[in-house]
């Protein structure tokens, strides 16, 4: 399965500021040298020095992530605004079925969806998939006036609604797709998606903080390859923020290695964190996992576009 992050951020979008724009261009004026501009091999040998948080940016388009099996069908975790970005990208789809599955209902997480392309292309279909009984009627409400100029009733005939129960094994576009009830306000579900042996959790939305993981949590997240996991906070403000319904990255790290996931990719970013802040605390995390563990886990931020195959 191939994976690609379209958003990564938590709670509200957060797009850079021109504050934090100019603070990116003045690291650069700071650190280059005559040198560094003398040829395009040069410029760009300089711009791949340059630390990710100075040249690139983590993103500020809420959850979306998208899972594409090895025959091509397109399985999308949550609706927040990164999913307008991938709906541009319509060749995603050639089977023009889309397979969504929500973690939860939480503005963040559904507020993309009327803003998804191929929802107003009459050749396109939708499954919507969630463990919420009536997902139908609640996911609806958004387009509605007066808060959308479409309503859903224009759309709704191309939409499946799949009530999923936790624990129970789906075979979705010959992957397979599970979940389990987490720990957040309202509750969220985590997914396991596998496919050739391998499997991928994505679970979002989740205080660890005091969490007893069930046999079902044990199963979905147990020995996982990759896990894509709720890390919002600083040990810090996760203090602070106690039944927020989010992790700190220390906990995230704590449970992943507990479960023997064998990668972690922090997700979820509070949006009040810039790139820089981010950058660090992502060090803190490496020097976190060193001292809590002897195993061989990997550990990545999860970055808008960033790509990788299981």
């Amino acid at each position: 399965m191939d994976v690609k992050f379209w958003g990564v951020r938590g709670s509200l979008g957060s797009p850079l500021s021109p504050e934090q724009v100019q603070a990116k261009i003045n690291a650069v004026v700071q650190l280059v040298h005559a040198k560094d501009l003398e040829s395009p091999d040069a410029r760009q040998k300089f711009l791949s020095t340059l630390p990710p948080y100075i040249y690139g940016t983590i993103g500020g388009n809420t959850p979306c992530v998208q899972i594409t099996s090895s025959s091509k069908d397109v399985l999308i975790f949550d609706a927040g605004t990164g999913i307008r970005g991938l709906g541009l990208e319509t060749r995603l789809a050639p089977s023009s079925r889309y397979s969504l599955f929500l973690s939860h209902l939480h503005w963040d997480h559904i507020q993309g969806f009327p803003f998804f392309g191929p929802l107003y292309d009459p050749n396109v279909a939708i499954d919507i998939y969630s463990p919420v009984e009536d997902i139908a009627e609640i996911f609806a409400r958004q387009m509605r006036s007066p808060f959308y100029p479409v309503d859903f009733g224009t759309v709704k005939d191309r939409i499946k609604f799949n009530v999923l129960s936790p624990g129970k094994e789906y075979e979705v576009c010959g992957v397979k797709v599970s979940c389990c009830k987490m720990n957040h306000p309202g509750d969220s579900y985590a997914y396991s998606v596998e496919e050739n042996g391998k499997t991928l959790v994505y679970a979002t939305d989740i205080e660890l903080s005091d969490f007893e993981a069930d046999d079902n949590v044990n199963k979905i997240f147990g020995d996982a390859d990759v896990a894509i996991l709720d890390s919002q906070y600083t040990p810090q403000d996760a203090q602070s923020k106690s039944k927020w319904g989010h992790s700190s990255f220390c906990q995230a790290l704590d449970f992943a290695v507990k479960m023997n996931v064998k990668k972690l990719f922090l997700f979820h970013y509070d949006p009040s964190y810039d790139d820089k802040k981010i950058n660090s605390i992502f060090h803190s995390a490496k020097m976190y996992l060193k001292s809590i563990s002897t195993k061989d886990v990997e550990m990545e931020l999860a970055v808008e576009g960033k790509s990788f195959s299981l």
